[in-house]
């Protein structure tokens, strides 16, 4: 191979050019086209092909090459002032990155090293792309569907938690732990949007990914970098899709819609990844398309307004603050879910939707469904009872003023269901399997005593299936008229009775 007016001739090829700005160097292949296979070892696994071929690559070179590019394209952004975008920076990106592994092949060739193939310079080019842009060697990880967690204990120390359950090892993310932090600074640094810090003095990080992926990261308090990045494979979701995946009935199916019509105030509660965002998708995608929803995330993960199911959605994102804290105790630019919340009272909003509840913006959320019905929220506990006492918790964080008895108060006049996700993984002849299920619907009400709740389980589970019908309290049965399918409620209700509790 020799180089003719900057194009690359395959004398093995007849002569013929092989000019890389006409292949397509950034694409990949489909890794959904690749049959399953159960190999406990990544180097077998055809479902994770894509994240070993790169595992050639010169990652040192792959560094330097993204380095000059940064470089060269800050330079041009500046000259430009600041007027590409982010599609035209990345165009520019491109061809920068096309003539520097020109520029390193030829040297290359010039101290007398062998040539590089056609794949081996797409492969490097790629590479540098995606350090640039993406997310450099983690890139291959989350293109794959099959892949759904990412766990990182220290730059060579990686797993992968595939679809079906199991748990097999990943390829280094980085030549050293101080060269992944560098990355995972400088990833959390490039939004234009939402910067966050990454630091000694801020050893966390949440961050939201391009396609709908959030990453958590710590540093500096843990021995070696730790990294989790959860992917959502889910996004355009009906509750039909959920039917069918047997993650709950038909007849709870035809329940939750018609609360959802019925602007019934709905808290999702379950442990991590048991499928609490993409439910919640799912129930979104019932609530009529005329009507103006809020949604409120510490990091953007439901994007319900990117799926094109709703007219207006004001989708609002935490943001943390960043240098030395205030007198008040706040860093500047801090801007929170609670304020967030307080704001969206004056957006003309026909609902709130919380990606998840940590803390005290549950009082604001509160103030919202006292105005309003048919807010929709996330939070994790181990069942439904347990979601309502943390809530109350929640709720205390606002300050002295919020009691127990009035938070418990408030939250039994204002939620109106717990829809509690249950996931579980077995394991039978070295596989693994993992399976989501709605283990219980409870209607929450105010209780007998001023500051008390009483539960029902409407929905409750029997041996290892969704929910089951339970106890109907009188005021749902007007559910029907929603599209709840009463009737096969009634039939369906056997065995154990539903139990009704009170505190």
């Amino acid at each position: 191979m020799r180089l003719e007016q900057g194009t690359w001739v395959d004398s093995e090829k007849w002569g013929e050019p092989t000019d890389l700005r006409q292949l397509p160097l950034f694409a990949r292949e489909d890794p959904r086209q690749q049959p399953p296979a159960t190999p406990r070892t990544l180097a077998e696994d055809p479902r994770v092909e894509s994240a070993t071929t790169d595992d050639a690559l010169d990652w040192t070179l792959v560094a330097a090459l993204r380095a000059q590019a940064s470089e060269q394209l800050s330079q041009a952004v500046a000259a430009d002032h600041g007027r590409l975008d982010r599609t035209a920076q990345q165009e520019l990106g491109r061809s920068i990155v096309l003539d520097l592994v020109e520029t390193a092949m030829a040297d290359s060739v010039n101290d007398g090293h062998g040539t590089w193939s056609v794949a081996d310079q797409q492969r490097l080019a790629r590479a540098v792309f995606d350090a640039l842009f993406r997310l450099g060697r983690l890139q291959p990880l989350v293109d794959d569907d099959r892949v759904e967690n990412i766990i990182i204990a220290g730059h060579d120390k990686v797993r992968l938690e595939l679809v079906d359950g199991s748990v097999i090892p990943g390829p280094p993310v980085a030549e050293s732990d101080e060269e992944l932090i560098d990355f995972l600074i400088f990833l959390a640094s490039r939004s234009e949007v939402n910067a966050r810090g990454f630091s000694e003095s801020q050893p966390r990080l949440h961050l939201r990914l391009d396609g709908g992926a959030r990453l958590a990261a710590a540093a500096w308090v843990t021995p070696r970098p730790s990294v989790v990045i959860r992917r959502h494979r889910l996004m355009q979701v009906s509750l039909e899709d959920l039917v069918r995946r047997d993650l709950l009935t038909p007849v709870a199916a035809s329940f939750l819609r018609a609360a959802v019509r019925a602007r019934r105030s709905i808290v999702v509660s379950g442990s991590q990844g048991a499928g609490k965002t993409t439910l919640v998708r799912a129930l979104c995608a019932e609530i009529d398309s005329h009507e103006a929803l809020g949604t409120f995330e510490t990091e953007y993960e439901l994007h319900l307004d990117q799926l094109g199911h709703h007219e207006i959605i004001h989708a609002w994102e935490a943001r943390p603050g960043t240098g030395e804290r205030g007198p008040d105790g706040r860093q500047a630019g801090e801007f929170t879910l609670d304020e967030a919340l307080v704001d969206s009272f004056r957006f003309n909003l026909s609902r709130q939707i919380v990606g998840e509840v940590r803390g005290k913006e549950i009082w604001a959320m509160i103030k919202a469904m006292e105005s309003g019905t048919g807010s929709i929220s996330t939070t994790h506990a181990s069942d439904a009872i347990a979601a309502v006492r943390k809530l109350v918790t929640c709720a205390m964080e606002a300050g002295p003023h919020v009691t127990h008895g009035l938070a418990t108060s408030k939250l039994a006049a204002t939620v109106d269901l717990i829809v509690h996700l249950e996931m579980s993984t077995t394991r039978e002849d070295n596989a693994s399997q993992r399976r989501r299920r709605v283990s219980e619907i409870v209607a929450l009400e105010p209780g007998e005593q001023e500051t008390g709740f009483a539960t029902t389980h409407v929905f409750r589970a029997l041996d290892d299936g969704p929910a089951t019908p339970g106890v109907l309290p009188d005021s749902y049965r007007q559910l029907a008229r929603h599209g709840f399918d009463l009737s096969g409620y009634l039939t369906g209700r056997g065995g154990e009775a539903g139990q009704e509790r009170a505190s």
